[in-house]
């Protein structure tokens, strides 16, 4: 939408030539005669019929130069339509039919305002994931993502229709506001609805969709130069998604974890017919008591307004990673953007080199879902951000010439941080509780859109120096890619549901489990709402002693050995009763057992 043409200074009195004869008599040459200044013209008054003599058809190096004061001329032959040249009707007078034609003119000393309105897009990300993640937790997944939508679509429409700069920069805010939630919200939905076993598949699946879409992108901007026409046309098809209205179904851990068991049991039973299975007679009255046994009405109403956002920063562990996951987060995004907004400028034409910058996540994310489910998410994340940002950092090294080794380099950066982008979004969804999923994903998002909105900044400096803006973005991949391996590992474990389970995973970290590229199982099955079936064959069974699970004695098999026996039994009995406690002991706010009951 702001793409700037080839432009030099108008000047006054050679209006009646062409123009090439122009910029050679009126506009400094830099360099060579083929490259004339932007900004600058000949302080010559062409207007006096004796400077068309002869002795000035020739450009004298003695002349004095002076900014463009008259306005600009621009080379239209491709770039016919942006925000930057655009022409819009200013009345010259109220009630008056009177109106004058005036460009924007974002050249030269207003070259920047472009930025800005890149700034004014990302700066309505933060506020719009805050927004929207806390709509997410506090009304449902599934009508926050179509009051997204509509938000959507409005600021698309608007923009089309903006009749300056400022108005073009408020509408890039409210479609600002949508991005990311737009996309974090459906994959919320499709990350809930799926076990453990999917996560991986459903993750790739939709960056492999996203990434298709930017290709695609690539392609609608070549043949949609017209920057209004561009606006709907990138808006106008999403209208089609409320058709999603009569198909897409509630997120059922959104409702579990609100206490609403009759919605979540239909849709849960909607899920097993499509699927070909059949639930348990005795799954709902299960499934309630271990979500609604023995609550107050106090209890209730808590469960239903839910925790707050500070709920993850009370605890230490769930504080640190927090914070360790929003650090990934602002490295990822900062760096995925910023290499986004840089691919075109890379090559011989934008159009091609940002398709090649898009098609190369593809095969990262193909990787992705083969590793992700054999060595988990930590290492797999660190590796490919440290990838991304050391090479990068090589294109310092390099000529300045060697425009082609900085494209490789630049695509196999961009290759590895979209790997490193596919894995922080399920990562992150696993590690955040049920109970504050959406806001704690929204605020991850939020902290690290703050990032995006210097990333304008950082690839403007590349109109100077070419690997500048790489050698940032390379530094700051580096440290988010380092710092995740403190993070625990989720894979092979179960979502956990409220702030206490979060608080409890991984709290015995070691330095172990950071240096341990294979993850390891969980020592024994944990019941969850995903699999209740095999909760119950867990509760009714003994569980084997840690220290001796290998070891089978005669006096275990032999039921006359009835004194070793009583104790293995108890000894397991005691393990059996530690386990259930944990897993169904009701709680007060305040964190007090209220009820406690044994098997």
């Amino acid at each position: 939408m702001s793409e700037t043409p080839p432009h030099w200074c108008k000047v006054p009195g050679l209006e009646g030539l062409d123009p090439p004869q122009r910029r050679h008599l009126g506009i400094p040459s830099q360099g060579d005669n083929e490259s004339y200044s932007r900004c600058t013209r000949y302080n010559i008054d062409w207007e006096t019929p004796a400077m068309l003599m002869a002795e000035y058809l020739t450009p004298n190096a003695s002349w004095s130069v002076i900014p463009c004061d008259h306005g600009w001329e621009y080379d239209e032959s491709e770039v016919t339509s942006s925000i930057v040249i655009d022409v819009c009707l200013v009345a010259t007078r109220i009630l008056a039919l009177w109106y004058y034609m005036a460009r924007f003119n974002l050249v030269c000393n207003y070259s920047i305002y472009p930025t800005f309105g890149l700034v004014a897009l990302n700066t309505g990300g933060p506020i719009g994931v805050y927004l929207f993640g806390m709509l997410n937790d506090r009304i449902g997944r599934r009508l926050s993502f179509f009051i997204c939508l509509a938000t959507l679509i409005t600021g698309g429409f608007l923009t089309s229709v903006a009749n300056s700069f400022w108005t073009w920069a408020g509408t890039r805010f409210i479609v600002g506001l949508t991005i990311p939630a737009i996309y974090q919200i459906p994959f919320i939905i499709s990350l809930e609805l799926v076990g453990p076993n999917y996560r991986s598949f459903v993750t790739v699946m939709t960056c492999t969709f996203y990434t298709i879409g930017l290709c695609t992108l690539a392609g609608v901007t070549y043949l949609v130069r017209d920057w209004r026409l561009l606006a709907l046309t990138t808006s106008a098809p999403f209208l089609l998604y409320f058709l999603y209205w009569w198909f897409l179904p509630e997120s059922p851990r959104w409702l579990l974890a609100k206490g609403r068991l009759e919605e979540a049991n239909e849709i849960l039973e909607t899920l097993a017919r499509v699927n070909g299975k059949e639930l348990p007679d005795s799954f709902t009255q299960k499934l309630r008591q271990r979500m609604t046994m023995s609550r107050s009405k106090s209890e209730e109403e808590r469960l239903r307004s839910g925790p707050g956002i500070l709920a993850l920063f009370k605890t230490p562990n769930m504080r640190l990673k927090t914070c360790l996951i929003t650090l990934n987060w602002f490295a990822n995004n900062m760096v995925y953007v910023g290499l986004s907004y840089y691919g075109p400028a890379l090559g011989s034409e934008e159009h091609l080199s940002f398709f090649f910058s898009s098609l190369a996540e593809i095969p990262s994310y193909m990787a992705c879902w083969v590793v992700m489910d054999r060595w988990g998410r930590r290492w797999p994340l660190c590796l490919c951000m440290v990838v991304a940002g050391a090479s990068c950092i090589a294109t310092v090294i390099l000529p300045e010439d060697a425009v082609t080794a900085t494209l490789i380099l630049f695509l196999l950066s961009k290759s590895a941080i979209s790997a490193s982008f596919l894995i922080i979004y399920p990562f992150a969804g696993e590690l955040y509780p049920t109970q504050l999923r959406g806001a704690a994903i929204g605020f991850s998002a939020y902290v690290s859109g703050l990032g995006l909105i210097i990333i304008p900044f950082i690839t403007y400096l590349g109109t100077e120096n070419l690997v500048l803006p790489l050698i940032i973005l390379g530094m700051v991949s580096m440290i988010g890619g380092l710092s995740g391996l403190r993070l625990p590992e989720t894979l092979h474990y179960r979502l956990p549901q409220t702030v206490e389970e979060g608080e409890l995973f991984g709290k015995n970290w070691s330095w172990a489990d950071c240096i341990r590229c294979i993850p390891k199982r969980p020592s024994s099955t944990t019941t969850s709402y995903e699999d209740l079936s095999a909760g119950e064959t867990v509760e009714m069974q003994q569980t084997p002693d840690p220290f001796h699970a290998t070891e089978k004695t005669a006096s275990e098999e032999s039921p006359l050995n009835t004194g070793k026996d009583c104790r293995d039994s108890h000894a397991s009995m005691r393990r059996l009763v530690r386990q259930s406690s944990v897993m169904d002991t009701q709680r007060d706010s305040d964190g007090a057992i209220k009820l406690a009951y044994w098997f």
